[in-house]
């Protein structure tokens, strides 16, 4: 046991070295992107250099037993402070009280318009909701995302010229009621606040978030409704709008907040779809992988499938030669301390680019949480067994199901539902 334990340490430490040492090569990027954004023109109004005057916005919320959280999620839409939007809300053939809440909202406020279709998943339900929205910029979010006053104006501002196809917001947890929760509330700035802008310079932004990410509608007429039989639709429109030669940009202040997992149940499940969703995406697109027609996206579809698919199950093997080799050969060359150890795990390199990508993402406060870091091992190895899980499924042909989180209601964070609302 002691010897299968140390294995894991071992490979879990190199792991995170090699992760670290790659992201730290994002760095560079990352800081271009900021001294990019600061000169950034904005456009008439705000808006965004590519729009003469405010578009149009179509908010498509598509829901499938979201009671809990739908009337706080379009409030929050309401409150914009951009001019021009509609809200189109489409239930998925709820078992609860869903679509009655939509119709409600629907009564009172002339810019939301309610639509039901029977049960046929997200990627059905976002592409009616497109068919019904009017809008020249699509805004696709989730039913348990929350706006600010000022998501969609910034949004906007991520079109900077003709080329870009597509923006992603910021996406943020909104239940910091749980040690998991706050775990991954803090770690969550490693992607968004330093991969996201760094990929967005290299032109390798690989994935449109489902609960912030907005599309030009001539963008999508030319790549096609989102596909109904893949449980990563987002990441596979993404690599469309990429295939039709559009950038893809990152809007860091465009901020959206949701409910992360707070049980690890829930983690495991959103975790393996997303990993699932990985799978079928590159299977769909393996003629991108390394192509050079695509630019510098194929070149990094090719380090993705590395690093995403193929490292998992390089480091599950590893794990087993090493448990044998420390049970036959003893432990002596690896860490004696504590100290050795943590330098081992590469966790002062970790922590210093998380610091980083606090700072990017000017959210000083969720430092508050850096006593979860402790755990951040245990959840990397976990997202390697995660890989191999989705693996045996896409194998054993397992049915593409929603599977979404069971919501809450939980908000933590002040100003985003009124005080006397539903979940608040």
């Amino acid at each position: 046991m002691v010897s299968v334990l140390t294995a894991l340490l071992l490979v879990l430490g190199l792991s995170l070295l090699v992760v670290g040492v790659v992201r730290l090569a994002f760095v560079p990027s990352a800081l271009v992107f900021e001294a990019r954004q600061r000169r950034a023109p904005t456009g008439p109004a705000g808006y965004g250099p590519l729009f003469a005057e405010p578009p149009l916005v179509s908010v498509v919320v598509p829901a499938y037993d979201e009671a809990v959280v739908i009337e706080n999620c379009v409030r929050s839409v309401l409150r914009s402070d951009y001019p021009r939007y509609e809200v189109i809300c489409v239930d998925d053939g709820s078992s609860d009280d869903t679509f009655v809440r939509m119709e409600a909202l629907a009564a009172a406020h002339p810019e939301v318009t309610a639509v039901r279709q029977e049960n046929a998943g997200k990627g059905a339900a976002l592409n009616t909701g497109i068919a019904a929205a009017s809008g020249d910029v699509l805004l696709l979010v989730d039913a348990d995302g929350l706006f600010r006053p000022d998501t969609i104006t910034r949004m906007l501002r991520g079109f900077r010229d003709p080329g870009v196809g597509a923006v992603c917001g910021s996406d943020r947890p909104v239940n910091l009621d749980r040690v998991q929760t706050r775990l991954l509330a803090l770690i969550s700035h490693v992607g968004t606040g330093l991969m996201r802008r760094a990929l967005d310079v290299l032109g390798c932004l690989p994935v449109v978030s489902g609960n912030i990410g907005a599309f030009r509608r001539e963008v999508l007429d030319r790549t096609g409704p989102l596909r109904t039989d893949t449980l990563g639709e987002d990441l596979e429109l993404t690599w469309r709008v990429h295939r039709e030669g559009y950038r893809v940009t990152f809007a860091p202040d465009a901020l959206v907040y949701a409910e992360s997992p707070s049980t690890l149940r829930g983690l495991w499940r959103q975790r393996v779809r997303w990993a699932r969703g990985l799978l079928q995406a590159t299977e769909l697109h393996r003629s991108m992988i390394g192509r050079t027609r695509y630019r510098a996206f194929g070149i990094y579809l090719a380090y993705n499938t590395l690093a995403q698919i193929v490292a998992p199950f390089v480091q599950v093997l590893a794990m087993v030669v090493l448990a044998v080799l420390v049970a036959v050969d003893g432990p002596g060359s690896l860490p004696a301390s504590w100290w050795g150890w943590i330098l081992f795990l590469g966790l002062p390199l970790s922590l210093g680019l998380l610091l980083l990508a606090v700072l990017l993402d000017r959210a000083p406060g969720d430092l508050r949480q850096l006593w979860t870091v402790v755990l951040w091992p245990a959840y990397s190895l976990m997202m390697t067994f995660v890989m191999l899980e989705a693996a045996r499924r896409e194998l054993g042909n397992a049915e593409n199901r929603w599977d979404k989180l069971d919501r809450s209601g939980t908000v933590s964070v002040r100003g985003l539902v009124d005080d006397d609302g539903p979940g608040g």
